[in-house]
């Protein structure tokens, strides 16, 4: 057979194999061989099934018009066209597949016995954190899952996935040395903080605010202000975070960025995170601008003392100075920002929560000492923002935490499963009923 002939004949089998592969692709339903505990909340799961058929009716016409076209009209079409038409086809095909493992990777590690379950009660922990007293926007299904790296990420709801495609659902990744302890709370907060963030336009509307001020400041400021303004996706994640968890925020977060002095100085014109000395320092100004108490001071003195700005170059001492300075001024304007999404409500109006109050939480460890069932029906972010605090203030050890954390853990994985919740010793409340306040 000549080439000519050969074209149509090899292209049209490998078409017809790619729809073969196609067939093979599954729901996860008939997959995954999870625990009922361990399974993503009912909504997250058929969003994500949703899209995966939709996307699977869309590429299955368009192999069969390949088909007919190849073996009828296209037959007098060049070689060359008959495989430009067919790689197109291909591409589209490898990128449904590669969303189908991105979920796959979030989905799999479910199998997991302990691993599985805990992700579950994250998932709700995620959407707890979303969540605010009025509705400036509506609830987005979360999945979350473990990752080897050191780093927490996320890949938010309603943005493109590789390939086309408006991603259904919001999925955090967290890092594996995070899942217990300060770090979980906030390394899932932080990321949570991104994707509310986009939903209320935060950083769109917060940018022209900081190049204002840049614009305004003294000469000596303007490079600290810009540095705000350019690193602001980030600062507001951490803003979320400290909101909903206190200090339980900066804690985690002085965790992931106590690394060698070099690099806790570096100032990098190609990160979107503030260089993490004065990222520490931002997180302990949010903290008191939202929550006042003398603990945020204490911290900011703590990490003064572990990394100390003696023997600094002369540039980096100067660029510090400007940062101090200003750090105080930057958290005000923060707080008192209303964007647009709010509807005339400033930020601290929006998300401050009475309960995440540091002498509140003190006396709500107190209470939880006392009866212990009353955590049973805390609101995730609750629990993190309890303990984070009586961690500071060294009233829980880290033995401790780790027993409460995880029984809890699970309990929120229990409640999250149909028909699981009424048969839990002291279930009054399921997580989407509580009150944070």
């Amino acid at each position: 057979m000549n080439s000519v002939h050969l074209a149509p004949w090899l292209l049209e089998q490998e078409a017809r194999a790619l729809l073969t592969r196609l067939d093979r692709v599954q729901p996860f339903a008939l997959q995954q061989t999870m625990v009922p505990a361990a399974m993503p909340l009912p909504r997250t799961t058929a969003a994500i099934e949703q899209y995966l058929i939709d996307g699977r009716r869309r590429l299955r016409p368009q192999v069969l018009e390949f088909i007919g076209w190849i073996s009828g009209p296209g037959r007098t079409a060049s070689p060359a066209e008959m495989q430009r038409r067919f790689t197109l086809l291909r591409l589209g095909f490898n990128a449904a597949l590669a969303q189908l493992d991105l979920f796959a990777e979030a989905l799999a590690q479910r199998s997991e016995a302990q691993t599985g379950i805990w992700l579950s009660g994250l998932d709700l922990a995620a959407q707890d954190a979303l969540r605010l007293r009025d509705n400036f926007y509506a609830p987005l299904p979360v999945i979350c899952y473990l990752h080897r790296g050191l780093g927490g990420a996320i890949r938010r709801a309603r943005t493109r996935l590789p390939g086309g495609g408006q991603n259904p659902v919001s999925i955090i990744r967290i890092p594996r040395e995070r899942m217990i302890g300060f770090g979980i709370a906030s390394s899932l907060v932080h990321e949570v903080g991104h994707q509310a963030a986009a939903l209320l336009g935060l950083v769109e509307s917060l940018r022209p605010v900081l190049q204002a001020e840049a614009r305004r400041a003294p000469a000596r400021h303007q490079a600290a202000w810009r540095l705000m303004e350019r690193t602001i996706s980030e600062v507001i994640a951490d803003f979320w975070a400290v909101a909903k968890v206190g200090v339980a925020s900066t804690l985690g977060l002085m965790g992931i960025v106590s690394l060698p002095r070099a690099f806790v100085f570096r100032m990098g014109l190609d990160d979107p995170h503030p260089f993490p000395w004065i990222r520490v320092k931002i997180s302990c100004a949010i903290g008191d601008a939202l929550y006042p108490d003398p603990q945020w001071r204490a911290i900011a003195a703590l990490w003064d003392r572990l990394y100390p700005v003696d023997g600094l170059d002369e540039n980096r001492a100067r660029a510090i100075a400007a940062l101090r300075s200003i750090v105080g001024p930057f958290a005000s304007l923060l707080v008192r920002h209303r964007p647009p999404a709010l509807r005339g409500q400033s930020l601290r109006e929006a998300v401050v929560i009475p309960s995440r109050e540091p002498r509140r939480l003190s006396a709500l460890y107190q209470e939880w000492q006392a009866q212990p069932r009353l955590m049973l029906g805390a609101a995730p972010t609750l629990v993190f923002a309890v303990f984070g605090r009586a961690r500071a203030t060294g009233q829980l050890s880290p033995e401790q935490e780790d027993r409460l954390l995880g029984m809890l853990i699970n309990r929120w994985a229990l409640l999250s499963t149909p028909g699981t919740a009424v048969a839990l010793p002291g279930s009054v409340h399921h997580p989407y009923e509580l009150t944070t306040t």
